[in-house]
């Protein structure tokens, strides 16, 4: 017979988790932040190289993407930081699928190249303020 203490513990565990933000110093919390944005960064080139195998030079362009969209919106127009990154995921997931579509297609030193190809064009779209 197995007992409701694990997840009872797993709950208590959750919950000091998600409380530790209210409670910690500002900087504890940006830190967190950055870890967390790193590993989800880096998890998804883990997850690219490692495990589909392909070579991509060109992510640091997506996660630009989604940080910039985010960061426009709630400047320019005053909306919740947490809608936007809804809304910079789901730019950022279709311009990840447009682009690999096309670029998915090429085999050898192709990909490699391409992907360092979208990666400097989306720099210039989006760095040149004219």
């Amino acid at each position: 017979m197995r007992t409701a203490l694990p997840n009872v513990l797993l709950a208590i565990f959750l919950a000091l988790l998600a409380a530790v933000p209210l409670a910690a110093p500002q900087f504890w919390v940006a830190v967190g932040n950055y870890i967390g944005l790193y590993s989800i960064v880096a998890l998804g080139l883990v997850l690219l190289t490692g495990v589909a195998g392909q070579t991509s030079f060109g992510q640091a362009a997506f996660v630009g993407i989604g940080a910039y969209t985010t960061a426009y919106l709630t400047t320019h127009f005053g909306t919740s930081p947490w809608f936007t990154l809804a809304i910079g995921l789901a730019l950022t997931a279709a311009i990840a699928l447009g682009l690999g579509f096309i670029t998915l297609r090429m085999r050898g030193h192709y990909l490699p190249l391409a992907t360092i190809a979208w990666g400097i064009s989306l720099y210039y779209i989006f760095g040149n303020p004219t």
